[in-house]
């Protein structure tokens, strides 16, 4: 129901044949910020009461440190795999439907009709005890939660990059929000020899946004 929802969705703004050739400005998608970020802070709400361990990840974590943000798609929560039935238990106990998708690395959630992600590995790097202790509690749409520490989110983002998906340009504003707060010595020397997250950090180093490696070292 879901995806037929959003393909509906997408086809009443998406641009006919005659407006792509027109020039004209195409339509912006549906905005569900407001409508993802209630979602975010139930489930939130759940995991806090029930003492569970994560931390908000992805674009809605980006927001929480002040990030500008407009949402399409889900909210992503960082969570111990040892934790995957406790976690379950207490959002099906509150009514929100969970299920195991074919990926082995994370269990889906539904709440307000908007999708949740309960991931135990960002990027392939499995989320870790140490990880969710370095999080920062911050109001998100005002809520405290959990939040992934800057250099922590920064991270998942640059090990997510490949051949197939390079969108510098949604990673691009948390770099330049984030950028006093990030460790990027450290991410040099973790995705060194990595082409994607190398490309990605040499623009940042062009644009300004971080200095050089020659003025850092």
């Amino acid at each position: 129901m879901k995806d037929r929802a959003d393909e509906a969705a997408y086809l009443a703004v998406a641009p006919t044949p005659g407006e792509l050739a027109s020039g004209a400005p195409l339509p912006l998608p549906p905005d569900r910020t407001q409508s993802i970020l209630e979602a975010t802070k139930q489930v939130a709400g759940l995991l806090k009461a029930g003492g569970h361990r994560f931390a908000l990840a992805g674009s809605v974590a980006a927001y929480g440190h002040g990030v500008p943000a407009r949402f399409q798609h889900d909210t992503d929560f960082a969570i111990l795999r040892e934790d995957e039935e406790a976690v379950t238990r207490e959002l099906e106990n509150a009514g929100i439907k969970v299920r195991k998708p074919p990926e082995d690395w994370l269990i889906k959630a539904t709440c307000r009709g908007e999708e949740i992600d309960l991931i135990f590995e960002l990027a392939r790097h499995p989320v870790t005890v140490e990880m969710l202790q370095r999080a920062e509690v911050l109001p998100v749409d005002s809520v405290h939660m959990p939040v992934l520490a800057p250099t922590d989110l920064m991270a998942s983002q640059l090990a997510a990059f490949s051949e197939h998906h390079c969108d510098f340009g949604s990673v691009l504003p948390i770099a330049r929000v984030l950028r006093e707060k990030i460790d990027w010595d450290l991410l040099r020397r973790e995705n060194e020899g990595a082409p994607m997250p190398e490309a990605f950090l040499f623009l940042l180093e062009r644009l300004n946004v971080i200095e050089r490696r020659e003025a850092s070292a």
